[in-house]
């Protein structure tokens, strides 16, 4: 289904509708919706689920000004997205970018829990973010210039998603068809937007956050397990897991060991 959010058009998904718990999850870059359908499968009734498709990305709109994008602005339209479903006690589940945006927001708005799946508070660095920022503008600018089949070739064979291709060839496909199905103009505006490199610093507001947060981490995924160990020395209230051979996208390599992460954290809340 579709909402008008603000000034964006929204998609989104729900699963068991009127359930006491509720779960949001929010997808990482070049992902949609449908990335959480096998996670779901192996999730109780007893549990709504939302998904969306972040701007720029799946059947939400791809605005041309690069200023939708950014992490403020994406922040408001989850808020009001979540005002109109009058949703006000929730876990806040988020992979990669999409952790990102839910870092962002349980920064400013009150959640019940935070799940980060392989994901980071930005660069504390200024001169570490300017020089991603020039990356990733770099990186958006072969995007509008190749297109997305060019892009998505070089995507899916970068070393952070190199465990993906021990997975079966039917489940390699479905990802990369998830991939293609994006536009140009959506993926390079989310990076111009909403890169690592563009979004501010969480690192200092971390000690301040006092939900229940689960840092989730591939023990593969060598670069997040070291942002995810340093990030669990910040939050008050966190733990860490490292999920055995599994690399940067545990939620498709091991779709049941992160449902049943996501259903411990949901029954602690009780």
């Amino acid at each position: 289904m579709n909402r008008m959010v603000r000034s964006v058009n929204m998609h989104i998904k729900r699963y068991n509708i009127g359930a006491a718990k509720k779960v949001v999850l929010l997808h990482g870059f070049t992902g949609s919706s449908s990335t959480w359908e096998e996670v779901i499968s192996f999730l109780p009734s007893t549990v709504e689920l939302l998904t969306v498709d972040l701007i720029g990305h799946g059947q939400t709109d791809k605005p041309s000004d690069t200023a939708c994008y950014f992490v403020e602005e994406q922040i408001e339209d989850l808020h009001m997205l979540f005002r109109q479903l009058e949703w006000s006690h929730f876990t806040l589940v988020g992979y990669s970018m999409g952790g990102r945006l839910a870092l962002a927001y349980a920064a400013k708005y009150s959640v019940d829990a935070l799940i980060l799946e392989s994901s980071s508070p930005g660069l504390a660095d200024d001169e570490e973010r300017q020089k991603r920022k020039l990356s990733d503008e770099l990186l958006a600018e072969r995007i509008s210039k190749e297109g997305v089949t060019s892009f998505v070739d070089f995507w899916e064979d970068i070393p952070l998603f190199q465990t993906q291709k021990r997975l079966p060839v039917e489940k390699q496909a479905m990802i990369r068809e998830e991939r293609l199905a994006q536009s140009a103009v959506g993926l390079s505006n989310s990076l111009k937007g909403f890169s690592t490199g563009v979004q501010p610093s969480y690192w200092d507001v971390l000690s301040e956050m006092s939900m229940p947060v689960l840092l989730v981490v591939g023990e593969l995924d060598l670069k997040f397990c070291a942002i995810s160990s340093q990030m669990e020395k910040k939050f008050p209230n966190v733990k860490l897991v490292e999920v055995k051979d599994a690399g940067h996208a545990i939620h498709v390599e091991k779709p049941k060991i992160f449902a049943t992460i996501i259903k411990k954290v949901i029954l602690e809340e009780e």
